[in-house]
């Protein structure tokens, strides 16, 4: 039992104190001050989604922004692919596809922006939305890029509509490989367009036919991390089964939970839904599994044995703080 407590109280330790979660906590600060201006009438969900959704006529567009983090500008081709990647999955986290996309690049003199720009442009290829237009800041002290998204959907997928008791699913393509050093688990870039596609569909599919009405993409919080700000959005807690989560051997168990994979989503479920959400991951050949369930008490528990630990109390705890 002392051993299963250490393991839970090293996860917590490591998960709360991770950067990838830490560095979301000064988005509060910028809510406060955009949110009396954030809707003049047709905005349907502004912050704290992976994608804003704007009311059009019946239909939803969609809008998502990210920067990428200065730690992938080591591998400018690799910071310039998942400055698509993520995108792209915010969208399709929403139950949208994409339409389109710009970008704002910076670069210094001496940097080789050719394999940024490749990494652009294989991720356009690869998922097949186009890149139309953007700024540039030719001479500045550092590289950065960061890509701005536009989506359509009929139906949404939301992090705030959780609810208690619902199974909380974790849908991870497993047949990838660690890239490099990153603490990323790249499943797209050996894949063909069509197949990757093809996998992200499943989102699609599971919001129009109503069988899930919250999801969120796993991002660089990590597993538990994103798990986390779909629960604090939605005001709920849970408990997590932390056995339940699928891994590869190839990668420390921690690690992993820190890992931003290429194709990683969690949903929440009535139990009458989850087999068909499974059922339809797993003719992908997606990795589906009930990992935890949605609870009313605003705490998020692991799990291990007969062991539980909280690893966020959302009455004290933000990650986000955005409700």
């Amino acid at each position: 039992m002392l051993k299963i407590m250490a393991e839970l109280n090293k996860i917590v330790q490591e998960i709360r104190n991770y950067e990838g979660v830490k560095r979301k906590n000064p988005i509060k600060h910028l809510i406060n001050q955009f949110k009396p201006f954030s809707n003049y009438g047709n905005t349907f969900i502004d912050f704290g989604d992976d994608a804003a959704v704007i009311n059009n006529e019946g239909n939803y567009l969609l809008f998502a922004a990210d920067g990428i983090w200065a730690n992938l500008l080591n591998d400018f081709f690799w910071a310039g692919y998942c400055a698509v990647l993520v995108n792209v999955n915010d969208i399709y986290a929403m139950g949208g596809k994409p339409i389109a996309m710009v970008n704002i690049m910076s670069l210094k003199k001496t940097d080789n922006c050719m394999d940024l720009l490749e990494g652009i442009r294989t991720g356009c290829d690869k998922f097949k939305v186009p890149m139309v237009g953007g700024h540039l800041h030719p001479d500045t002290d550092s590289t950065t890029v960061s890509v701005s998204i536009m989506g359509k959907a009929s139906k949404i997928l939301s992090s705030f509509s959780a609810k208690d008791g619902e199974d909380i699913i974790l849908a991870m393509d497993m047949n990838g490989k660690q890239y490099n050093n990153f603490l990323n688990w790249d499943t797209t870039l050996d894949k063909s367009s069509e197949e990757c596609l093809s996998k992200l569909s499943i989102m699609n599919e599971i919001a129009e036919k109503e069988l899930s009405f919250s999801a969120k993409d796993i991002s660089n919080p990590g597993i538990l991390g994103t798990i986390g700000m779909l629960l604090e959005t939605s005001r709920k807690g849970a408990v997590i089964d932390i056995e339940e989560i699928q891994r590869p051997e190839t990668i420390n168990f921690i690690d992993w939970l820190k890992i931003y994979p290429g194709y990683g989503f969690t949903l929440t479920s009535t139990s009458e839904n989850t087999d068909k959400i499974i059922k339809l991951f797993k003719k992908q050949e997606i990795e589906a599994k009930v990992i935890g369930k949605v609870t009313n008490d605003n705490t998020m528990k692991l799990k291990y044995k007969n062991q539980n630990k909280t690893l966020f109390d959302f009455k004290t705890d933000i990650i986000s703080g955005i409700t």
